[in-house]
C-alpha cells in the first residue's frame, strides 16, 4: 500500500455525518445509545471509520431501530 492509497482510520463528528448522511443529533444519539465509538483526544471527538462501517452494516441486517 503506498501512502495515496490510505484511508483515514478515524474521522471527526462533521466528517462522519457528511459520509453516513446522519445528522449531527442522530449521530449523537447513536454514540449516546452505543451504537457508535468515540475516541477523546483532548476536546477532539474522533469516530473510527470501523465504527461506522459497523453500524451501517448491522442496518443493513436489521438490527437497529
Amino acid at each position: 500500500m503506498t501512502d495515496t492509497q490510505l484511508q483515514p482510520i478515524a474521522v471527526r463528528i462533521k466528517e462522519a455525518c457528511r459520509l453516513t448522511g446522519i445528522g449531527r443529533s442522530k449521530l449523537y444519539e447513536l454514540i449516546s445509545d452505543g451504537h457508535i465509538e468515540i475516541v477523546k483526544v483532548g476536546v477532539m471527538t474522533l469516530v473510527p471509520v470501523e465504527s461506522l462501517r459497523g453500524l451501517i452494516d448491522r442496518g443493513r441486517q436489521g438490527e437497529l431501530k
